[in-house]
This record gives structure tokens, C-alpha cells and sequence, in this order.
């Protein structure tokens, strides 16, 4: 039976868990020896590979699971698409400037960071202040310093309305806000001007002569719409489907100090479902229903709170407060993959877009937000965008980007038709016959058919570009004729979850790190299996030659098995290479002592426990292979395999 182990005896140590970050080499600044540049990256090896592992369990869980169609679109797009789908002109934040210094600051983050502030100074004045968290002298973070000043009881209720309020403020409403409670900027206490919009797409030309303007893309969305009619002729025709991409986006970010959190470069995966606008239903609905989220709904927030409700899916939907089955869907299943990667269910919510904070294109949006040091993070976005981005980009091109669907039961209608004798029409209205038949064209059905009477009595007065224009039914007839619709033409709308995989990277890395009890200078990343860089270490005791056959064995079998492994020949002791990988979230590790020289038997250690058992080489691989590929867990293993007292048997 599994010890227990208690993972919370050293409170969170965000120092203790970057400096690992940055020993291990998960990620580091980049262009670090010059300098660096705010809000770029260079992922390690181990970095590389747990994103890799993410981005590889999402095309499972999202792509194969959903036979969604898979895409690789261009990076650099010509400006004009991004003009029609409204990122020229709205995909924008609103930044302030220091009037002294200059400094740029993001408006929403100066206020919720100034206003944070001084609710921690009111706690702590109260007495109710948690410890203060320790700084690496050598890589301070700029965050605003509490002070303790007790604040009136309405001033605190106040600031926390705002903040549960925040992503719902305009930008002259953020303004307002910084003068109405003397926000500065906290680095230098000078006030700060007027928000301003900020564009965040990166500007650039395409060819050599410059006259061809383009855009880094700021999302993967655009691509899925402009392939949309060839998508849909590889789905023969049929809609819903769904589309999928994983790539490399860029946002100018006006001041990104938060780590992997706020970027300028960054991976993300998008799914574009496309479904009838009529039936926005799901065939796989009934699967997820049950499954309960923590809810946190815009009514809730623009009341003040930040109060979750923890409700199933299917009452969700049932009562209206999620739009659609749909969506619906959709935030079961991200719920599920970040759960499965191994993000803390208890501190993962999905909150409500408010009206103000919607994107341009969306009807409803809900955000899968991460808890970690910093707050709560949007670490993915699921929005319901209508028809607005296929709407926009066929009136632009003249493309028809719709759905053509026969009809099980032809629809029959009547309706009253006009009928011009172009001829006759011509030599009488001469330049007017042109404006008649628009006025005429552009009638309804109850004007069409007061003009049809009063044809039938001989003659009918029409107005057409404001001139009084005689009618004869020489001139036009009106027939009622019968029409039969086989076809029903739709532009679908979309759903569309967003993924930023360096958010649910950090925030992984995060509810993944602790110490042990015994010792807090030994830090573990509890990384599950399906996402560790690699899964199990193999640790030869001796450095002798007999053991070589045995260490290529045992990596050729568990490569073949599909096992990411790793062999520890170093000459340091066998504690301090299992610490090293237990930093390195490696979930298991394979001994080969004299014993195995012997008698070849091999011990398997689990991580978190550091327990040991002991089996035939074969015996083992096979344990280890069903572990890491999830058929059994470590207390199954147990069972099949003996317990290790830590003994070599040798002669």
C-alpha cells in the first residue's frame, strides 16, 4: 500500500520554484546575452518537451477524439483581412502614460494592481495579512508594496466591487477611475494621462517595394475562415464540423512582466466548430452532462463578487446561463484536458465574458481561468463568434462562404412576381425604365400586390427616385407563381475555443511544485506521466562494462514500448540523480544494481513516494509501460510486483 505523503508542508515558494525553472533550463529570457526583450522566451529541453507533450494530449483529446480537420495556416497575412474582420480597428487594450517619465503601463492591470495593494495594507492594518512572501534580491518582480493603512469599511467593499468589476470598464471609465482614487504609477507616484487605445498586432510589409501591408497574426482564427468552402467540400458538404490548429502567434503586449503569463510570441491552439445557426445542439452532449464546472456568470460579477457556482453542464445549458449545447460541450471538454494534464480542479473556474470586455465578433464567451501566484489567469477562451467572421469576409470578397443543404421536404411557397416588357418598357420610360423596375424590385409582397390591383383597373402611379412615373399594364403584369425550395443556403456560425499553451504550461508547472517535508531544499514537480518530458530515468549503480549490455537493453525495450527514457551514467550518488529528475518531473525511475548483473532483476521507483519495488527486467518494463501509459496506477503496480527492502541479492 502507497505511504502517504504531504505535498503542503513548505507553503508555495515561487523563488524556490523559478530558480528551479531556470537551473533545469524549462525556459529562459530570450537574446538573454544581450539583454533580453520583454516578453520573449527560449524554452529548454525539458520546456520543449513538456509543451510538446500538452500540444500532443490536446490533438488526442480535441482532434482524434472529434474528428475535427486539422490545419496549417500562414503566420504573415496581408493586411485587408485583418481590416474586414475588425482587428485593425478593435484589437486593441488600453495603456497609460506616465506623465513624467514617460513609462507606458497597461490601464486595467496599474488599477488592479494599485487597488490589490492597498486591500492587502488594509488586511494586514486588520491584522488578517498573510506572510510576507519572500524576494530573490536578484530578479525582483515590479509589483506594488502594501502598506499597512487600514482603510473604511465601504472604501474596501468599493475597491472590491471594481475589481470583480474590472474587465467590464471602458477605457475613459478606467480614467476615471485613476483620478477618481489617485491611481499612479507606483514605480515613480506620478500620475498617469488619459487611456489610450493600444493596437497589439505586430506591423509589417510583405515583398520588397512595401506597398503590400501585413500583420504578424495575432490568432490561428483567420486561416480556419478564409479555407472555410474548402473545408467544408472535404466534409462533403456537411455542416457541423470542426477545424483545428495548433501554431505561433504575436501580440505586441504593452508591458509584459509576468513571465510565460503575458508574451509577445506564444503557441496557441484553436478550434473553429462550425454549426447550423438554427441547431446549435451536439451529438455528444448527453456524454458531458453531468460534469459540474465552477461557474462564475457575468450577472454574479456585476454584482460585486467573485462567488463560483459549482453546477453540471446540463443544468447550465437547461437553464440559459451557458448559450448552448454547443458551447456547452466544449467547456466540459476543456475542463477535462486540463484536469488530465494535471492542472488542480480546485483552482480552475470558467468566468463569464461581461458585456463590455465581449470581443467585437462574439454573442458569448466564457474564459477557463487558472489560479496560480499572480491570480486568476485566462488560460483559455471559448467563444460563440455567430456568423460574424464568414459574414464579413464574403462581403468583402464576393466569396460565398455559406452552407448549401438539401432539404429533406421541399418547402412550396407562392408569391407575386413582376414581369416588365423590357421593349415596350424602354421606348416609353426611356432613362426612367431603369429606376422602375428598382422601385418595383424593392417591393414586398403587400405592395406588390396594390400595384397589381390598381393595374387591373388600367393604369398605376409608382414613385421611382422621386419622380411620379405612370404605369400600364402594357408596360409591367404581376403573376402570383408558385416556387419550390429544395435548398436551404446558411452561413453557419462558430464556436471557438482558444488555447494558450505557455499559460497552461506555467500554471501546470506551478500546482505541480512542492518540497519535501523532510527537506525544502529538495524540490519535485509532480508532473503526471502523459505530459512529464520524459517518463522514466535509467539509473546504472556502477559505471562498470558488465553493466552496459544491461543498460542498452533496458532502453531498447522500453524505446519500443514507446517510453521516453533517459539514462543517469553520471558519477554522483544515486539520491542526488533521483533528486535532480525529481526537479525534472521524471515519474519513474528503473535501478540496475549487481543484482540485475546476476540475477537480471531491476527495481522501479515512483516519484512522489520514492518507494521501490522489484521485479525481472521484463517483470518491470512491463509495470512501467502500463503506468506511464495510464492503464494502471502506482497502487495497481503494487500488486504486481514485490515491495524492495532496499537489499542486493548477489552472491
Amino acid at each position: 500500500m502507497s505511504k502517504e505523503i504531504n505535498k503542503t508542508a513548505h507553503p508555495f515558494d515561487k523563488t524556490r520554484l523559478e530558480a528551479l525553472l531556470n537551473r533545469r533550463f524549462f525556459y529562459a529570457p530570450a537574446f538573454e546575452i544581450y539583454g533580453g526583450v520583454a516578453g520573449l522566451y527560449d524554452y529548454g529541453p525539458p520546456g520543449s518537451s513538456l509543451q510538446a507533450n500538452i500540444t500532443a494530449e490536446w490533438r488526442k483529446h480535441f482532434i482524434v477524439e472529434d474528428h475535427m480537420l486539422e490545419l496549417d495556416t500562414t503566420i504573415m497575412t496581408p493586411a485587408p483581412v485583418f481590416e474586414t474582420s475588425g482587428h485593425v480597428a478593435r484589437f486593441a487594450d488600453w495603456m497609460v502614460k506616465d506623465t513624467k517619465s514617460g513609462d507606458v503601463l497597461r490601464a486595467d492591470h496599474l488599477v488592479k494592481s494599485v487597488l490589490e495593494a492597498r486591500l492587502a495594507g488594509d488586511r494586514e492594518a486588520r491584522g488578517l495579512a498573510a506572510q510576507p512572501q519572500k524576494e530573490d534580491d536578484k530578479k525582483k518582480k515590479k509589483k506594488v508594496k502594501s502598506v499597512a493603512v487600514q482603510l473604511a469599511d465601504e472604501k474596501v467593499r468599493e475597491y472590491e466591487v471594481i475589481l470583480a468589476q474590472l474587465d467590464n470598464y471602458s477605457g475613459p471609465e478606467l480614467g476615471e477611475l485613476c483620478r477618481k482614487h489617485d491611481i499612479r504609477n507606483p514605480d515613480t507616484d506620478n500620475e498617469v494621462g488619459e487611456p489610450q487605445q493600444f493596437n497589439l498586432m505586430f506591423a509589417s510589409s510583405i515583398g520588397p517595394t512595401g506597398q503590400h501591408p501585413g500583420f504578424l497574426r495575432p490568432e490561428t482564427a483567420q486561416g480556419h475562415f478564409l479555407n472555410f468552402s474548402r473545408l467544408l467540400e472535404f466534409n462533403n458538404g456537411r455542416v457541423p464540423f470542426a477545424s483545428a490548429q495548433i501554431g505561433r502567434s504575436f501580440r505586441n503586449e504593452i508591458s509584459p512582466r509576468a513571465g510565460l503569463l503575458r508574451v509577445r510570441e506564444f503557441t496557441m491552439g484553436e478550434i473553429e466548430h462550425f454549426v447550423d445557426p438554427a441547431d446549435k445542439r451536439h451529438e455528444r452532449f448527453h456524454e458531458v452532462r453531468h460534469i459540474v464546472l465552477s461557474l462564475l456568470d457575468r450577472h454574479v460579477q456585476i454584482n460585486g463578487s467573485t462567488e463560483v457556482t459549482q453546477m453540471s453542464i446540463g443544468d447550465a445549458v437547461d437553464k440559459g446561463i451557458v448559450a448552448n449545447e454547443t458551447l456547452g460541450y466544449f467547456l466540459a471538454r476543456i475542463n477535462l484536458f486540463l484536469i488530465n494534464i494535471g492542472i488542480n480542479p480546485k483552482r480552475l473556474r470558467f468566468r463569464q465574458h461581461m458585456a463590455n470586455e465581449m470581443a467585437h465578433y462574439a454573442t458569448d464567451c466564457w474564459d477557463a481561468e487558472i489560479e496560480n501566484s499572480s491570480g486568476w489567469t485566462e488560460c483559455v477562451g471559448c467563444a460563440d463568434r455567430a456568423a460574424y467572421d464568414l459574414s464579413v469576409h464574403s462581403a468583402r470578397t464576393g466569396h460565398p462562404l455559406v452552407v448549401r443543404q438539401a432539404l429533406k421536404e421541399p418547402i412550396v411557397t407562392e408569391k407575386e412576381v413582376p414581369e416588365f416588357n423590357k421593349k415596350t418598357l424602354g421606348k416609353t420610360l426611356g432613362r426612367d425604365a431603369g429606376s422602375v423596375q428598382k422601385a418595383v424590385g424593392e417591393m414586398d409582397e403587400a405592395q406588390l400586390l396594390k400595384l397589381k390591383g390598381e393595374l387591373a383597373q388600367g393604369l398605376a402611379k409608382i414613385s421611382a427616385e422621386g419622380k411620379e412615373i405612370t404605369l400600364t399594364p402594357e408596360l409591367l403584369t404581376i403573376e402570383r407563381k408558385t416556387f419550390k425550395q429544395s435548398i436551404r443556403e446558411f452561413t453557419p456560425n462558430v464556436i471557438e475555443p482558444s488555447f494558450g499553451f505557455g499559460r497552461i504550461l506555467y500554471t501546470l508547472l506551478e500546482h505541480s511544485f512542492w518540497c519535501r517535508e523532510q527537506d525544502v531544499e529538495r524540490g519535485v514537480l509532480s508532473l503526471p506521466p502523459v505530459v512529464a518530458p520524459t517518463k522514466v530515468l535509467i539509473v546504472p549503480l556502477s559505471a562498470k562494462e558488465e553493466f552496459d549490455p544491461l543498460v542498452r537493453d533496458v532502453s531498447t525495450k522500453l524505446r519500443k514500448a514507446g517510453i521516453f527514457s533517459r539514462v543517469d551514467d553520471s558519477n554522483t550518488s544515486i539520491g542526488k540523480r533521483y533528486a535532480r529528475n525529481d526537479e525534472l518531473g521524471t515519474p519513474f525511475g528503473v535501478t540496475l544494481d549487481f543484482a540485475s548483473v546476476q540475477n537480471r532483476t531491476m527495481t522501479l521507483r515512483e516519484r512522489d513516494t520514492t518507494e521501490q519495488l522489484i521485479g525481472s527486467i521484463d517483470d518491470v518494463i512491463a509495470v512501467v509501460t502500463d503506468l506511464v501509459q495510464g492503464g494502471i496506477n502506482w497502487a495497481e503496480a503494487c500488486q504486481r510486483l514485490a515491495a524492495y527492502d532496499g537489499v542486493q541479492a548477489v552472491d
